[in-house]
């Protein structure tokens, strides 16, 4: 299967379902790919993004101590696939050994991580979205609104 290198844009919540999406983009091409994720996980993605640290690990913090002090890391994340309205994906480590995980917890363990963030050829195909260069106006609006948001906002 065919993985491109993506990074995250940012998260945002999408309206008028008031449902936290992440957007990613294709590294070398005009493709990008929002993902619905949870309110917790949207909140672990902005702190990782943002570089929040927490008075206290989340969740994703603390996976990324617990592979470290068991002598391992991540290598990569690929999100692989869309199934029946579910993205799916795995997380790879050094040593090879491959874990299935939501994209969302991927995500937030990868950017915690520095491991590299792959989407799947067959992912864009089903749910990419092609923006040219000549639009960047929708991805400039979107970059202006994630740099007026807080990871407060997604909290419930």
């Amino acid at each position: 299967m065919k993985y491109h290198l993506v990074e995250v844009v940012g998260v945002r919540v999408e309206m008028p379902s008031n449902q936290p999406i992440v957007l990613l983009k294709e590294v070398e091409g005009i493709r990008y790919l929002p993902i619905w994720v949870g309110a917790t996980e949207a909140t672990a993605i902005a702190f990782a993004q943002q570089g929040l640290v927490p008075p206290r690990p989340l969740t994703h913090d603390l996976m990324k101590t617990i592979i470290e002090n068991l002598s391992s890391r991540v290598d990569s994340v690929q999100l692989t696939e869309l199934l029946d309205g579910v993205f799916y994906s795995k997380i790879i480590f050094d040593a090879g050994i491959e874990v299935s995980a939501r994209p969302s917890d991927a995500i937030a363990l990868a950017l915690r991580s520095g491991a590299s963030i792959l989407a799947s050829e067959k992912l864009f195909e089903d749910a990419g979205i092609e923006i040219p260069d000549q639009s960047d106006d929708e991805v400039e609006a979107f970059r202006e609104f994630l740099d007026q948001i807080n990871p407060e906002d997604f909290l419930a």
